[in-house]
């Protein structure tokens, strides 16, 4: 018999400008003494985003699928400046640290979207603590940065960026019952449905945080101020300085019309212990599109050995 969700809320310290104290919550799955996981949601989602994957899981590994900063039951800071990289690297850091002290070395970080932005730049700054990484449609910085530069398509695609950075976008995300968010996660079961609406309901302004926090957004269109940004961030990036070193997986849904498979690009060169599974057919939700192969790519990868 499985073991059963349970929800903890770890305590992350101090670390948003209001100075209040940072909670966030993780939902536990698995058996004790079993090697543990993080798991790292994005964007509109929170840690049911993982549940076909903590379902199996589940089965071998002690499972934590973590609200990020902003989301669900998580603390919900509402500055821009919460939600910068280093503000999310020390809730990592704080979080691995309850993990291993409550289950152990951690055997490896899984993340998708903007979990799997922030699961690349914590790889990048403390591979110590990472073993392995698994990625799922979320894009490494530099190919992303030089995409959104150069290739009109990524450009093209990524102009919801500008959308969500917006004032005022979480009340237009809200709106009609979240119409928007639900057109944007696709086919849900009402179940499913049930569980996102009561998450979104606790708050969006964090979530938008996300966007609002980065650099890497495409220029907006018909604003002369802002031509050329984003092509003079990208030619700054030192790719020497954003390596990862660490065993890692990138699973793609090739059918991403969001993130697209330009985005794979140059990776080998960047991260030299690299395996791409490539998924026809899914999109950028295969978590939930294509569980079975998911799953399946995850728990090879989980078995290889040194």
């Amino acid at each position: 018999m499985q073991v059963p969700v349970e929800s903890v809320f770890i305590d992350v310290g101090d670390r948003a400008p209001e100075g209040m104290s940072l909670q966030l919550n993780c939902a536990v799955r698995g058996p004790r003494g079993a090697p543990p996981l993080v798991f790292l949601h994005g964007f509109p989602e929170f840690w049911y985003g993982w549940h076909h994957q903590l379902a199996d899981l589940s089965r071998d590994f002690r499972c934590h699928a973590l609200d990020l900063r902003g989301f669900n039951l998580s603390a919900q800071p509402t500055t821009v400046e919460a939600y910068r990289p280093e503000a999310l690297q020390g809730d990592l850091d704080r979080v691995i640290d309850w993990i291993e002290a409550d289950a152990g070395p951690l055997a490896a970080l899984i993340a998708h979207d903007w979990g799997g932005a922030l699961a690349w730049g914590y790889a990048t700054i403390r591979p110590e603590r990472v073993p392995k990484l698994a990625i799922a449609n979320a894009p490494h910085a530099v190919p992303f940065a030089q995409a959104l530069a150069l290739d009109p398509e990524q450009i093209a695609a990524s102009q919801y960026m500008n959308w969500l950075r917006a004032p005022g976008a979480e009340a237009r995300l809200a709106e009609a019952d979240f119409a928007r968010l639900f057109a944007m996660i696709g086919p849900l079961t009402e179940d499913e449905r049930a569980h996102y609406r009561a998450a979104w309901q606790r708050g969006l302004t964090g979530g938008c945080n996300y966007y609002r926090a980065s650099p890497l957004f495409p220029d907006p269109p018909n604003d002369p101020a802002q031509a050329g940004r984003m092509a003079a961030l990208a030619a700054k990036l030192d790719p020497a300085r954003f390596r990862v070193t660490v065993p890692t997986l990138v699973l793609w849904g090739m059918a991403d019309t969001a993130l697209r498979p330009v985005l794979l690009e140059g990776l080998d060169a960047l991260v030299p212990d690299l395996r791409i599974v490539r998924i026809e057919g899914a999109g950028h939700w295969l978590l939930r599109e294509a569980p079975e192969a998911v799953n399946r790519a995850l728990r090879d990868f989980l078995a290889e050995t040194a």
